[in-house]
Order: structure tokens, then sequence, then C-alpha cells
């Protein structure tokens, strides 16, 4: 049985958690169907954009009832092996060069908002109930916050990730982990301007600027420099690059925007 179902249609990969009944919540089997997918659709070079969304009436729940109770009685180095799992989940989200869009509706809680945090953008209804419940239930929003932390705004998303209180989209736009807020029903209209922003930019430039994006903050002043210069370099001399260039001074669209 499958708990994540991918499509695709003109270039765009569609994954959605697929545990109505559960309301989406990971489990195991879950958590390493995700990490497989995205480890696969970074090697597709004919994509665009990948839609990351919820089959039902939420999102995401967090962790399922049935993993958390079998979690009662691992030990320290099944409860390290597990979080592993999770945060590789996390990672290859994050880690996947094609701009990834998240879909948020009804609620995300715990560690679903690890999701919302390594989406690039985040389109949510206004109606979503957002909470890193996690300290309700005496453990930490751990796995997570080193992707949360990349994302929001600190003095924003701390309190929230302190006291597990229930916030709206409208604080987690402000929070910094929402890009835009939509009226219930609207979340398509706004996902279709996304996407054909995306279908107007060099597909290699936003894999590559999202290399570079992740990078960053991990590299010294000196390697910055001699990353970014290269990186322009590459791409100016790039194939793509020449396209947009020369399309741009001769005034006619590039061979690889999609209207």
């Amino acid at each position: 049985m499958s708990f994540v179902v991918v499509t695709e249609m003109n270039q765009v990969a569609y994954v959605k958690l697929h545990r109505p009944e559960v309301r989406n919540s990971f489990n195991p089997e879950m958590i390493a169907e995700l990490t497989k997918i995205f480890t696969d659709l970074e090697a597709r070079k004919d994509l665009r954009a990948v839609v990351l969304q919820g089959e039902g009436k939420v999102f995401c729940a967090g962790a399922d009832l049935n993993w958390m109770k079998e979690m009662v009685n691992f030990t320290f180095e099944q409860n390290r092996e597990d979080s592993l799992k999770l945060f590789g989940m996390f990672e290859a989200i994050a880690q996947c060069s094609l701009p990834v869009i998240g879909m948020i509706h009804g609620a995300a809680f715990g560690g679903a908002l690890g999701l919302v945090a390594v989406c690039d953008e985040v389109i949510a209804e206004e109606n979503t109930q957002f909470c890193f419940s996690e300290v309700k239930l005496g453990i930490a929003p751990a796995v997570i916050s080193a992707f949360v932390n990349k994302k929001a705004v600190a003095g924003k998303v701390r309190p929230l990730m302190l006291s597990g209180v229930v916030f709206n989209s409208h604080i987690a736009q402000q929070a910094g982990l929402v890009t835009e807020v939509v009226p219930v029903g609207e979340g398509h209209t706004a996902l279709q301007k996304v996407l054909h922003g995306y279908m107007q930019c060099g597909p290699d430039a936003v894999r590559e600027t999202k290399k570079l994006l992740n990078d960053l903050d991990t590299l010294s002043w000196a390697d910055q420099r001699s990353r970014t210069t290269t990186v322009i370099a590459e791409r100016r001399a790039s194939n793509e690059g020449q396209e947009g260039l020369k399309s741009f001074l001769e005034k006619r669209e590039p061979a690889w925007r999609l209207n």
C-alpha cells in the first residue's frame, strides 16, 4: 500500500500525502516513501517544480497515533534511529533542487510544520490551523527545528515553538512559514500563478539558485566569494544562460520559456 500518491502534469510533479483516514499523519512507511520520492525527483531533469499537498480535510496532523504508541517502548537508540530517518525525509525535500510549493489546508500540526518549512513557497488557506504541538506532549520540536530555523523569523516563531499554541495562517505568514494566504477554495488559482512564474524561468538557473541558497550559510566568507562568482560565470557561459541573454537582447522569448 502506498501512502503517498505522485502524479505529473506539464512538467510539474504533484506529491500528495494519502492517508486521509488518519489526517495524513506520518508513519515510518510514509517517511520512507517521501524520502525516496524526493530523492528520485532530484535526479529528474525534465521537471520544473514539485507541489506538496495532502488528501482530505487537512494537510497533515503530524505523527501517527499508532507510531506514537510504539515510541513509548523505544530505547534511546531506537528513538535516535527513528529520528534520523525523519530528519532524512526533511533533508531530502529541502535538498531537492526543484522548487517545492506547499499547499496547506485544514491543519498542520507537529512534524507537519517540518514539511511546511522545507517548501520554498507555501500557499495556505486562511482557515488553516498550525501548531508546534510537541511541547504539549512533553517532547520537543527537535528534528524540525533545524529546518524551521532556516526559514522562519526567529523572534516570531520561537514563542510558537515554546508554547505549543494553535495559530492561524496569518500568524504563520508573519513568522515566515507561509508565503501567501488565500481564501478557502482559491488555492488552485494561486498555485497556477506561482507555477506560471516558474515556467518563465530557466529551469537549470532555478535549480542552481536553490542549490546556492541552500549552501551559502554553511560556507565561510572566502568560500562564498568563490562559490558565487563561479556560479554566475558558469551560468553566463551555459547554453541556457547564453539563450536567455541573447533572447533578451534580441527582444524575443527564450526557447525554454513555457506560457
